[in-house]
């Protein structure tokens, strides 16, 4: 069982999501997950030009660290993002990963897989964050386990207590891989996302042939 926690926070050691990305790993941790930590900021990536080549040949024409990125979070059972608030979305690094995620929406490949959220702020805001990148993810196909925002500035012991809670999130997370905790909703949902896209990629299979390939190959196409 493998946790990845992706934190696009620029501040580095000093960061305050990083504290309670941490602490969701943490908790992960303790439920015998191997757990990785991404810092965003560190990566090189670079923006989506739109050009359609990830739909047609499964390869992209930017030379950058995303595909490692990417591999890294393909071959995890848990995602956990992490993000400060900057005008109620995440900052730039952060979107440019989402961005370049198009083609695994399209096939969305990371179907099976479960994730949270966290996010800090200073005043407010933290929650449409939050709630943001578990869209994100659940559009990518992935599970939501739950999510935490945390306004540091209207109380100094907030992210204490949001740590606590990050801890038990992380917990959540491990035993939801070990489908010890069911989803039902949505398990449905998601099916009829997968149709959604497995339609569309039907009635462009010739623009995008990598996607309509990947359908066939994973047994969705019908």
């Amino acid at each position: 069982m493998k946790v990845i926690g992706l934190n696009a926070s620029p501040k580095g050691k000093d960061s305050n999501t990083l504290r309670l990305v941490n602490a969701v790993l943490a908790g992960a941790k303790d439920e015998g997950a191997e757990t990785e930590l991404v810092d965003i900021y560190k990566l090189h990536i670079e923006y989506c030009t739109a050009c359609g080549t990830c739909y047609a040949k499964g390869e992209c024409t930017l030379i950058d660290d995303f595909p490692d990125l990417f591999d890294r979070m393909l071959d995890a059972d848990g995602i956990v993002l992490g993000a400060p608030n900057y005008i109620d979305s995440v900052p730039a690094p952060m979107k440019a990963v989402f961005d370049r995620m198009a083609d695994a929406i399209h096939c969305q490949m990371l179907t099976g897989k479960f994730g949270c959220s966290v996010c800090t702020t200073g005043g407010s805001g933290e929650s449409e964050v939050v709630s943001y990148m578990n869209k994100v993810l659940t559009t990518l196909g992935v599970t939501i386990v739950g999510g935490i925002g945390v306004a540091i500035g209207r109380d100094a012991s907030a992210l204490e207590n949001a740590e606590t809670e990050g801890h038990e999130l992380g917990k959540r997370l491990a035993r939801s891989i070990r489908d010890e905790i069911s989803y039902p909703e949505q398990d449905e949902a998601h099916r009829q996302r997968r149709e959604f896209f497995c339609q569309l990629v039907k009635y462009n299979k010739e623009k995008f042939a990598h996607e309509y390939d990947w359908y066939v190959q994973m047994g969705w196409m019908k």
